[in-house]
């Protein structure tokens, strides 16, 4: 067994990882001594250790420091093993018994929400299927995610006009408007959609962190119900059942201390 004193190298080695895993291209050495606040002296042994292993690359001509292929493997490996689905399934079943209501496990693909799982009540009446994609700005599923994104990145995916596709005439036709819905539901713990996707239905949604506070994914529960106007808070009570589930869920993935709506 390993000597307890290698645990704090580990953790910084996780650390150092995670961090490069956040960030958008190559990082330099200093930066992740300042991020991490380590001395620059560790922070190089542990880029080496972990370039050794493949978890890290250098590339010399940038003096910056990457995402190796032993952690491109790792992410592959993760991704065959169908965690998310398998965390998710048991709790999605637990909610449809509760609620007696379609419930939905989503995750954002670029501007579109990709639907994982889903189960029914012993119907299903819904285009959300599994593998089906949905503009994201329309699903409450879509709008719990991108709510918990930075505005820069919610904008990059929404640049122009001509990204907001239209389905029923309902829901956010530009940015603006998606930036100040994203806001409420943010306030309030979840999103609401009421015929946005499809007439005559509404959805709940809450968004699902992982270990490090990221909208990794989305619940949602879907009904029958239409408004003339918007009317999301009468669904306060589905809120909250959805909002244990994604709580439950979140935990399961390491976040800390959220507890949903």
């Amino acid at each position: 067994m390993g000597d307890s004193s290698d645990v704090p190298a580990l953790r910084r080695g996780l650390a150092v990882l995670r961090l490069l895993a956040g960030k958008a291209g190559p990082v330099a050495a200093a930066a992740v001594a300042r991020e991490l606040d380590l001395p620059r002296s560790t922070v190089y042994h542990l880029l080496s250790e972990l370039a050794d292993a493949g978890f890290v690359t250098h590339l010399p001509e940038d003096r910056r420091y990457a995402l190796g292929v032993a952690a491109f493997e790792l992410g592959s490996a993760y991704l065959r093993h169908d965690p998310l689905e398998r965390l998710a399934r048991p709790i999605l079943k637990r909610l449809v018994q509760r609620t007696g209501h379609t419930a939905h496990l989503g995750v954002l693909h670029g501007r579109e929400a990709l639907y994982l799982l889903r189960e029914h009540p012993g119907f299903a009446d819904t285009v959300t299927d599994v593998g089906v994609r949905l503009p994201a700005h329309l699903p409450a599923s879509g709008r719990a995610m991108l709510a918990h994104l930075p505005a820069a990145q919610v904008r990059a995916l929404f640049p122009n006009r001509e990204s907001f596709i239209d389905r029923t005439g309902r829901g956010p036709a530009h940015l603006p408007a998606l930036r100040g819905l994203l806001a409420k539901e943010k306030r309030r713990g979840w999103a609401v959609e009421d015929g946005y996707v499809t007439p005559g239905l509404a959805s709940v949604a809450v968004v699902v962190p992982n270990h490090v506070g990221h909208p990794v994914a989305a619940i949602s529960s879907t009904f029958r119900h239409e408004c003339a106007v918007e009317c999301g808070e009468l669904w306060a009570d589905l809120a909250a059942a959805t909002s244990q589930a994604a709580a439950e869920l979140g935990g399961r993935l390491g976040a800390r201390g959220f507890t949903g709506a």
